[in-house]
Parts: C-alpha cells; structure tokens; sequence
C-alpha cells in the first residue's frame, strides 16, 4: 500500500484485526480486551507480516487514556472523592508501598542492583486505569460504593506514579553513590515539594476557576444547538486540559482528563457529555490494547519462564492479597474488598510509563521491559477470571459481612422468594424508578434486577425486591423466577444488552408481557424481533404528546387565516 498513511494503515488494519478477534473471543466466553491485545501482537514487530507504526500507536493509545479518564471523571464528583478519602488514601499508599517491596525483593533475588529492582517493584505495583474502568463498566458497577472506591484508589495511584516519575531521576544519583549528605537530601525535599505543589496548584485552579468557566463554557456552545460543535468543545476540553495539565504542572494526561471531568460532572451538561463522547473513548480505549500488544515479544516466555511466572505471582496473587487485607483492616466489606483486589490484580499504562523512564536513566535493559510487558498482558488476560473467582466467593463474602453486622445474609445476590405473577424491572434509572414506583403504588408485587448497591436499598425500603447483577445474566432471570412472571419492563437503554433480556425472557415465558425502551427506530424493530410486545421510543412519544397539546390548543382557538392566492409561508 504505497499510497496509504501510516495513520490510515494501522487504524484499518489494528481496528479490522482486533473487531474479527474480539468477535472470537466473546463466541468463546472470554473477555473481548483479550482479542485486541491478540491484534497488537500480529501487527507488532515480533510476529512476520505487517508491522505498525511504533510511534504512532502509543500516541493514539495517549488520547484513549484521556478520553476515558474524561469520561470517569464526568460521572465522579468531588464529592465522590472525598467520601472515599479516607479509605483510598491510606489504603492506596499502603498496597502501592508493599506491592512494589515484594517486586522490589523478587529483582533483588535475580541480582539486579537497587535501582532497578525499584522500578522494577513500581511497574509491578500500580494498576491500569484503563483495564480496571472497562472491568468496572463490564460489570455495570461504575455507580456503585465500589466503583467509587476504584476510581478514588486510581487517583491515588496516578498521583503516586507523577511523585516517583519527578523523584526517581534525583533519587538516582543518591542510591548509585549511597549519598546522604545534607545538600542531596534537601535537594530530594525541594523536588518532592515542588511536584506537590504543581499538582496542588492544578487541581485548586481547576476547582476553583475551571469548575466555573468549563461548564460555562459549554453551555454557551450547546445554545448554539449545534451538536456538531458541543462534541468539539468537549473534545477540545478533555485534550486541552490533559495537555496543559502535562505540560505546565508536570501532572500526567490521565490525572489531567479526569480533574476536568470531574469539575464538569457537577453541571447538567455531564450527562450529555457523557453520551457524546462514549463511541470516541470505546474506538481510542481499542488502540491502547492494541498498542498494548504491540511491544510484546512472546519469546520472552520461553527466555525467563521462571521470573515471569514469579513477577506474574506478585500482581495477580500478593497484591490482590494486599488489597484484600488491607481494605479489611479499614473497615471495608468483604464483597468490597474482593471486587477491589480483582480489579487491581493487573499492571499496564503506568508501568510502562515507569518501564520508559527506567531505560532513559539506563537502568532498565530490552529483556526487563519484555518482561514487566509479558505480565502486563497476562495480568489483563487472566482478570476476568480474577472476576469470576469473585463471583464465586461472593456468598461467602456476604455471609461474613452479615455475621460482622449481626443480621441475617440476603441470599445472593437475592433470593426472589415465592414471587408469581408478579413485575419485574430491568434497571433502577430514571425511567425504571418511575416505573417501579407506579407499580408498588398500584400494590403490583414487584422485583427490581440493578447492579447499583444504592438502588438495590432503595428499592427494599419501598417494599419491592430486589437482585443485584446483570439481567443478560441467565442466572439472574432464573432468580427473578421470569417464568412465573406477568409482566416485565425492561428499563435500561442499551439496545443489546437489552436485546438478550428480552430474547431470555421470551424463551422461558411465553406468555409474559414485555415492555422495552428504545432510542432508535432500528432498536425498535430488534427489540420486537426478539419477543417484546410493547417498544417504546422516547422521542416518538415525546413528539406525541406535544402534538396533542398542539391541536388541543388549536381546538380552544379560532384556525389560522388562509394565506392569500400566490403566496407561501416558510
């Protein structure tokens, strides 16, 4: 192709190969993050055929981590952040300090010197941003306490990794020479404080100024009522923001993007921001994995069996242990800590952030980055089954937190008792509230499916029941006893996910109504194809009802002169 970018090239061929190979990867059950990973791999350079742009891909891979952490901050709120404080913060520093000693002490074992076991120790001991919020979002937990906690520990973590990207080149010199004279410490004290202050400097700045002219910003370019040009301005906000946070005050692009969607989560407009930018965060959240799984060199398995499967024990094993302990210690629930130390048990933007600053100090040789890039791939690969464990332990989990609050455990998630004839909602929103609540007003006997921890409350304390997982899930609609049921509302608007509750539902009751939400003309027809009865979509009855009110009021008035011969009205 001699006329085709590099820029063309890989986006053609890195999107092509890792939609064929995610396909392949949900038909075998497994996660889709799996396939674009694989891509990465045959298009970079240590597999025969084409090779992409190593430049090139990283940068994209960049602006997907901007993107996404724009698109976490706009739905976690300051608020948010110092609920969780003081949990995240202690507990982050703690898993960080200890994770990177035991991958420290596995370097120093291998006979590397002091240096290179602590980066080494670092890659090991901080998680992906990416990875954790797409596990977050498979697993419908993004609003819940423990989505918030994961997001907070995030942030502690990324403002770890800019502490030690500033301080390890001056700590460098320290440790090679064993310095500890008065004028190199105070010149640590001086690099530590100032990178606080640049970090301070930018977070108060956009708390005090940007969550003021950010939203007010967009509000003026959405009364213009070009959509067109309210995508730009958030893409221009999200860049824009990253870029000045990097630049100017040191912080990384990741920590950037989230502060300023975490002062836009505040304004009406977050929600629509958060709409608008989702299928540009989905398609550069691709690239990352597929840069990703570009700098891996699978011969590194067959050179160091030993240590990988020894680093891979320290990310996939003790730290989910670290976590695990440590979440409890503070007071945590275990079905918390257990969600956390899954989602945790996995490296990969960061520690290769850390891994690029180690080979600049000449610290870090081709075979050690090969290596920390071997666990990262496999740590993402192996997560979803750290998830599945979770699952698993899960009623074990809420029986221990019954027993330490003294009451009985709720059957897990929630048992639907002798339910028959009854409702069942899909998703507790805000069309499936208003639903749930009509329903227990007319005295229906009602059941609530939600992934939210707070729905799941709010529903119980109204009188319905309630099942917290995910209603694709054929063991959740079995719990609901679906086929017992007379009715069932399916509230939330992903057209697919949507699609296979209302397809399972069908098929293990017949005669069941099914009530369906759409946003689109096409969900409409797929959602009846799979067996709802009834498919509403919001803007038809929206452009109903105020049809009806128009020719109400037409009605109350005399109609509208005719306009005279030969003349038209615009």
């Amino acid at each position: 192709m001699p006329h085709a970018s590099p820029l063309i090239t890989i986006l053609v061929i890195g999107l092509t190969l890792a939609f064929l190979l995610g396909m392949v990867a949900t038909r075998l059950g497994i996660s889709v993050l799996v396939g674009y990973l694989l891509a990465g791999v045959m298009v970079g350079p240590f597999t025969p055929g084409f090779v992409a742009d190593q430049g090139l891909a990283p940068q994209l891979a960049d602006v997907g981590v901007i993107l996404l952490m724009f698109g976490v901050g706009l739905h976690f709120s300051v608020k948010d952040l110092l609920a969780v404080r003081a949990v995240a913060l202690p507990g982050s520093i703690a898993q960080v300090a200890l994770s990177t000693g035991a991958g420290m002490g596995l370097g120093l074992l291998m006979g590397w010197g002091v240096p290179t076991a602590l980066i080494f120790g670092l890659s090991l001991g901080v998680a992906s941003t990416v990875v954790l919020m797409r596990a977050l979002e498979e697993q419908r937990l993004m609003e819940t306490e423990r989505g918030r906690l994961a997001i907070g520990w995030l942030v502690i973590q990324d403002v770890i990794t800019v502490l030690a990207l500033v301080m390890l080149p001056a700590l460098m010199p320290l440790m090679k020479n064993g310095a500890t004279h008065a004028p190199a410490l105070l010149d640590l004290a001086w690099t530590l404080g100032l990178t606080l202050g640049k970090v301070a400097a930018f977070v108060g700045l956009m708390l005090l100024v940007g969550r003021r002219v950010i939203p007010a910003a967009l509000h003026y370019v959405a009364r213009t009522g070009s959509r067109e040009l309210f995508r730009l301005a958030l893409l221009a906000v999200a860049l824009g923001v990253a870029f000045v946070a990097s630049g100017f005050f040191g912080v990384s692009f990741a920590l950037g993007a989230f502060v300023a969607g975490m002062v836009l989560s505040e304004s009406a407009l977050s929600q629509h921001a958060a709409e608008e930018t989702l299928p540009l965060r989905d398609a550069f959240a691709v690239l990352f994995f597929i840069s990703i799984g570009m700098l891996f060199d699978p011969s590194v398995l067959l050179r160091h069996p030993g240590v990988l499967l020894a680093a891979l024990a320290v990310v996939c094993v003790i730290t989910p242990m670290i976590v695990f302990a440590i979440l409890c210690l503070l007071g945590e629930r275990r079905q918390t800590a257990l969600t956390m130390a899954a989602g945790l048990a996995q490296i990969g933007e960061f520690s290769f952030i850390l891994t690029t600053l180690g080979a600049d100090l000449g610290l870090v040789d081709s075979s050690t980055r090969s290596l920390i890039l071997a666990v990262s791939i496999l740590s993402i690969l192996m997560n979803p089954l750290a998830f599945l464990i979770v699952g698993l332990l899960a009623p074990w989990a809420e029986r221990r937190d019954a027993a330490r609050a003294g009451t009985a455990p709720d059957a897990a998630p929630h048992a639907a008792g002798p339910l028959r004839n009854h409702a069942v909602v899909v998703g507790y929103g805000r069309v499936g509230a208003l639903v749930a609540e009509g329903l227990l007003r007319r005295h229906w006997p009602l059941l609530v499916i939600e992934t939210g921890d707070s729905a799941i409350s709010a529903v119980r304390a109204q009188g319905g029941e309630a099942i917290l997982g995910n209603a694709a899930d054929p063991a959740i609609l079995a719990e609901a006893n679906i086929a017992a049921a007379r009715l069932l509302v399916v509230a939330i608007p992903e057209a697919f996910e949507a699609g296979q509750v209302v397809e399972q539902a069908r098929t293990a009751n017949p005669k069941i109504t099914i009530i369906a939400r759409a946003h689109f003309d096409s969900a409409v027809d797929h959602l009846r194809q799979l067996g709802a009865d009834i498919v509403i979509m919001g803007e038809r009855e929206i452009a109903h009802a105020m049809l009806d009110y128009a020719l109400h009021d037409m009605k109350t008035q005399s109609p509208p002169a005719p306009p005279p011969t030969g003349t038209f009205r615009r």
